[in-house]
């Protein structure tokens, strides 16, 4: 046996074939001379590729956003679309319960927790959604005809809303501004936030514990069933905004948030024009690096339509307050966090991200560009000569009060909080396992709500499940996928022949998809074929981590099973891409920096495979009716997306991988579920409610399909596999009458290519060999 590289060179991540000099490329293709790390250097051309659309996407909303500027009415009526959208990518689809206050007490204890001359304190609840309250604090003056507005104020999420009401000495950056607002004659309500500690990130039963911050434990799940954490806020804002509109039509509504409560003070505003007045602190900004922040900041196609700028056109024509800004004298200290803890043992399962506070120049930026897009100028600057000014409360009671206030610098009302051994954690935990529970729900029901969305797909007969499932395959590839453009430029061909062996020859291949963008991968091509022979191909796909050669060389603990090289040694042509999931956070981050321009990492995946597929077709020996898909783990998620999209793979077998999809993703029950690995990248958005495993496999049918399962594989249990299979095996044999062309093999094994009924099935199938 003659190998043309050197297999120590694979060992490290940034090894690289060693080829015969004299070795020549494939006809009609050029010398491939690319040196390094390959799947390093891909990996690193995609992040550029990104970096351009995200430092391109300002303008591309510009040129999105069609305001009409003739009238604030005409404006407000232009921008309408948009909230819409907004809503849609918050994920605000739940609707709320009846507006309902509750005032908590224990025995012999009083609601009531604190008071002063001007108002009280008191501890409560109020309904959202069903099973989710809000919670946290309600200032009331006493009198009702000294109401002159109600106020939401939304502290950050590392804040308690005693911090901010003036319960407690001061925590870092913190001023008792809701107290500013009740003592001058606001009713104010101020909720919890989910915080960013870790410690109920984990489930004792499972002996499971991890570094997730809360906020990013509860958007990994709501992000999979179409909601997000920010989303959820909203809706406890606007919930108590329903309960202020209940109880008292006639009085202006306000919202004030700090930190990530700005955020969700500015997202409010935007959806709901029942709040008239809006102070937005430490919070405003550019949002184009939002992938270096904490990943519950992540939206789903937010910035092809959305900067902040574009969020306070919806405010308009009320008013918004932007605090601080460059020019303000003493802006107030941002709220910070350094990111998820490291340093605990067997906890690295987070996703990085930080906040800072954002450049004066990002914000005067952002701000520009707000003010280019209104009517009329309705910002507000803060009143900067007044001394006490946190986080701009005087501004928004200048608006809630509809004249100019005069402020007048007194103490802060002196208050003592009552209660007796309170502990805010309790009231946090509450509040997120509320949020927990209600998404663990919505996986439980998702079934049903995928049945809904699928039926309009004909089972009539084959050639109407094929027509009627095309909008389903459009929706797939556009809305939960992510859509590329179409590759334009030229395909440009380098080979290297990189294997000799007795019977086959291999080379490794390279092809062009975007600027910086290429696929690659090693063709390995049967001895003896004569010319005008055509045969099948059958793509076989690593997984995480892994390279092409994996599928190919021998190991020494059998996983891939060389599964390439038998296939090879059968007389198919085979071809092993190189995939761009390896690489640990640096391809993490890819789909941090995608998603927000709704796209993914499989986005460039489908291309990568269709270019191949486009090269694969002019290959003398290829049966281009013939193109076979198969793969391991990871390969196996791409065994369910690109055939699910791309109808030239001729069939697909997902081995390895095959689950219940959803319920891996969502679940804290299951032990093998993603909520407690580092696989942050495996989320996307409102999958739950569109496709499952078995609808993504609705979309390779009629064309065969397999699932290969080792008992043992730690990825799924055999029963969610069997539960998910037998939606598939219902349609193909049921429905489609079809039964032939899907199996599922269990086999005694673990997590790796067990290569008997698969082979069985690409026989038959394939129809070779003969």
């Amino acid at each position: 046996m003659r190998t043309l590289f050197k297999l120590a060179c694979f060992v490290s991540a940034f090894s690289a074939f060693s080829a015969v000099k004299s070795a020549e490329p494939l006809p009609n293709t050029k010398p491939l001379t690319e040196d390094g790390d390959l799947a390093a250097k891909m990996v690193q051309g995609i992040h550029k590729y990104l970096d351009r659309e995200i430092a391109a996407s300002p303008k591309a909303r510009d040129a999105m956003w069609k305001v009409d500027k003739s009238s604030p009415e005409a404006f407000a009526k232009s921008v309408a679309p948009h909230r819409d959208s907004l809503k849609k990518l918050l994920g605000l689809v739940d609707q709320r319960v009846p507006p309902r206050m509750e005032y908590i007490s224990g025995p012999g204890e009083s609601a009531v927790i604190a008071e002063c001359d001007a108002f009280t304190v008191s501890a409560v609840r109020w309904a959202v959604l069903p099973g989710i309250d809000g919670e946290g604090l309600l200032l009331e003056p006493k009198g009702k005809d000294k109401i002159i507005a109600n106020v939401v104020v939304i502290p950050d999420a590392l804040w308690t809303p005693e911090q901010i009401a003036g319960l407690t000495k001061d925590a870092k950056g913190t001023k008792p501004f809701a107290a500013r607002l009740a003592d001058s004659g606001c009713r104010v309500v101020i909720p919890v936030l989910i915080d960013r500690n870790d410690n109920l990130s984990a489930n004792a039963k499972l002996n499971r514990t991890t570094n997730i911050p809360h906020r990013e434990f509860i958007h990994r799940m709501a992000y999979e069933m179409g909601r997000t954490l920010v989303g959820f806020e909203v809706q406890k804002v606007l919930a108590a905004v329903d309960w202020f509109h209940a109880t008292d039509k006639d009085t202006r509504i306000g919202v004030m948030g700090v930190g990530e409560g700005g955020r969700i003070a500015l997202y409010a505003a935007a959806v709901d024009a029942r709040i008239k007045d809006t102070q937005v602190s430490c919070a405003f900004g550019p949002r184009e690096a939002m992938f270096d922040e904490p990943i519950d900041r992540n939206f789903w196609g937010a910035l092809n339509e959305f900067g902040d700028a574009e969020v306070a056109a919806l405010v308009q024509p009320r008013t918004l307050h932007l605090y601080p800004t460059a020019a303000d004298k003493n802006p107030a200290a941002w709220p910070t966090w350094d990111g998820p803890i490291l340093s605990k043992q067997g906890r690295g399962q987070a996703a990085p991200g930080i906040l800072k506070e954002i450049p004066a120049e990002g914000v005067i930026a952002e701000l520009k560009r707000s003010r280019a897009m209104f009517p009329r100028d309705e910002f507000r600057r803060g009143l900067l000569d007044v001394e006490d000014n946190w986080y701009g409360w005087h501004n928004l009671l200048d608006g809630l009060a509809a004249k100019p206030f005069a402020p007048e610098v007194k103490p802060v009302p002196a208050l003592t909080d009552s209660r007796k051994n309170f502990d805010p954690a309790a009231r946090h935990k509450r509040q997120f396992d509320q949020l927990v529970a209600f998404t663990q729900k919505l996986w439980r029901d998702s079934d049903a709500g995928r049945k809904e969305f699928w039926k309009k797909a004909d089972v009539s007969s084959v050639a109407a499940w094929e027509k009627s499932t095309e909008w389903y395959r459009e929706y797939f590839h556009t809305e939960v996928i992510g859509k590329l453009p179409e590759p334009t430029i030229p395909l440009n061909p380098r080979t290297r022949q990189v294997y000799d062996e007795p019977t086959w020859t291999g080379y490794e291949v390279m092809l062009d998809v975007y600027p910086d963008v290429f696929a690659e991968g090693i063709l390995l091509l049967p001895k003896g074929m004569k010319p005008g022979e055509k045969r099948p191909v059958i793509v076989c796909q690593h997984g995480l981590e892994g390279r092409p050669v994996d599928t190919i060389n021998v190991e020494k603990r059998p996983v891939y099973n060389h599964f390439s090289r038998r296939l090879v040694e059968l007389g198919y042509i085979v071809y092993a891409p190189q995939n761009p999931y390896i690489g640990k956070t640096d391809f993490r981050q890819i789909q941090r920096k995608a998603q927000p321009l709704k796209l993914a990492l499989f986005s460039f995946i489908i291309r990568q495979h269709q270019r191949t597929i486009d090269w694969l077709e002019t290959l003398p020996n290829v049966d281009a009716k013939k193109i076979a898909f198969y793969g391991l783990s990871y390969g196996g998620k791409t065994a369910m997306r690109v055939p699910a999209v791309e109808k030239r793979y001729c069939l697909s077998i997902c081995s390895a991988d095959f689950n219940e999809w959803i319920g891996k993703n969502v679940s804290i029950e299951l032990p093998m579920s993603y909520m407690w690995t580092n696989e942050y990248d495996m989320y996307e958005f409102d999958l739950g409610n569109t496709f499952n495993y078995a609808e993504m496999a609705f979309l390779i049918a009629p064309r065969p399909f397999m699932v290969e399962r080792g008992h043992d594989d730690g990825v799924g249990t055999d029963e969610m596999v069997a539960y998910e299979y037998a939606k598939i095996r219902y349609l193909y044999q049921n429905r489609l009458k079809i039964p032939d062309r899907t199996t599922i093999e269990f086999f005694a094994g673990v997590h790796e290519i067990h290569a008997k009924g698969t082979f069985e099935f690409l026989k038959t199938h394939l129809a070779y060999p003969k």
